[in-house]
């Protein structure tokens, strides 16, 4: 049952998920947490020391850094964040770098002692940054979540510290269900949600447009709308995958973030969007149909984790479905089914990192959700005991965070390990 009190922590989860960010969320937390630590340091730092987890490595080694002209990986995040980052604007981190900044960035790189290490105690999302200067050092850690900072020392001694497991004051996420998310979107008070979903939908189908318009990374949104006859579908999966495009490869454009991932945010939302658009329904109405595919999408990933060997963007395009589901008029039922259905066909995907491909992966998704909901529809459906499938939404739901969160723990090593080999 949706009580008022759940009503204000729905309000709450979504602004605390849907805050802007600057490229890829991994590197852009590396960079922030370098920026921080040369901001405490307080003067020239000699040399450094980087710690972070596999699944860090994993996500920050294959992108595009944006504002360093093009540059890749770790040390380019790290060098990017201490050589002109602003460590008060977090994930926004590098929005005022110029682009004289560039060679800045590029010679700190490529001159600053850094030692990177992989720690085998580390937690799933772990950055800790050691910095030496002439007369002090500083030690900056981030865990759990991208601005999550847990401890910050100086010379020794502490300035800040928090318990891992206390990540402030962000809202409880185990009081989110499926029934009481449509009830929520049935009776919002459009006023209450306006200015975070109004920013969502200017930002995403602002980088999704620069994907089309542009040659970034494998070009997937520009080669659907190449290679398919353009329906509503087609178009819904071609503007989120474009948005990835410019994303993942060197786009200046901030979007907005769904679960900690700048995919995610785009995933569920952009084909909304473009459904809302094509459809030509009220904006009411896609505020409403968004508040369904966000919430979703955050229940999904509360119980997977904010990294893993899974994808997070099935989780993503499977809310979207569930979006489009309550623009066509799709009530509790509808949605559910449409989501166990999404679920079912493609919780196999890997998270391989952050690059060029999750493009192609959000269209895989959107289209396995686009397909959940089409099935419904048309009076078919996955039941109780095919594969993961449980009896009901929530118990379906907790298969898959059981899935991902403990089932795929190996995987993900031996993804790591495979993608840490010399080529």
């Amino acid at each position: 049952m949706l009580t008022k009190e759940k009503y204000e922590q729905f309000i709450a989860i979504l602004k605390e998920e849907l805050v802007p960010a600057m490229g890829c969320t991994e590197p852009i937390s590396i960079a922030y947490a370098a920026a921080k630590a040369r901001a405490t340091l307080g003067e020239t730092p000699l040399k450094g020391k980087l710690e972070v987890s596999g699944n860090i490595v994993k996500n920050a080694k294959s992108v595009v850094v944006p504002h360093t002209g093009g540059m890749r990986g770790i040390k380019s995040a790290f060098a990017a964040g201490m050589a002109v980052g602003d460590a008060d604007a977090r994930l926004e981190v590098l929005s005022n770098v110029a682009g004289e900044d560039n060679e800045k960035i590029a010679a700190f790189r490529d001159s600053f002692p850094l030692e990177v290490v992989t720690p085998d105690d580390a937690r799933i999302f772990d950055i800790g940054v050691t910095l030496f200067s002439k007369n002090h050092t500083v030690y900056v850690r981030i865990a759990d979540t991208h601005t999550n900072v847990v401890c910050v020392q100086k010379d020794g001694v502490t300035l800040f510290q928090k318990e891992l497991a206390d990540e402030g004051k962000k809202t409880d996420r185990s009081v989110l269900n499926v029934e009481d998310i449509v009830a929520f979107a049935n009776m919002v008070n459009v006023e209450d949600v306006k200015e975070t979903l109004e920013r969502q939908i200017q930002y995403n189908m602002a980088i999704a447009e620069e994907g089309l318009k542009n040659n970034y990374g494998a070009n997937v949104g520009k080669v659907l709308l190449r290679s398919y006859q353009p329906d509503i579908k087609i178009t819904a999966k071609a503007y989120a995958a474009a948005a990835s495009d410019a994303r993942m490869n060197g786009c200046e454009l901030p979007v907005i973030i769904n679960s900690g991932s700048g995919n995610q945010g785009i995933t569920a939302s952009v084909p909304v969007i473009v459904y809302a658009k094509g459809l030509h329904m009220s904006k009411e109405k896609l505020y409403r149909a968004l508040c369904v595919s966000n919430l979703i999408t955050i229940h999904l990933k509360s119980g997977i984790g904010t990294l893993s060997a899974y994808c997070g963007v099935v989780s993503a395009g499977a809310g979207a479905a569930c979006g489009v589901a309550y623009l066509l008029g799709g009530g509790k039922d509808e949605i559910e089914h449409t989501l166990v259905n999404a679920l079912a066909i493609d919780s196999g995907i890997i998270c391989d990192g952050a690059k060029a491909s999750c493009a192609a992966k959000i269209a895989t998704a959107v289209e396995s959700g686009l397909l959940g909901l089409n099935m419904y529809y048309n009076g078919n459906e996955f039941y109780a005991g095919d594969g993961i499938v449980k009896s009901g939404v929530e118990k379906t739901i907790n298969s898959v965070s059981r899935l991902a969160h403990k089932g795929m723990r190996e995987t993900d090593k031996e993804i790591i390990r495979i993608m840490l080999e010399v080529e």
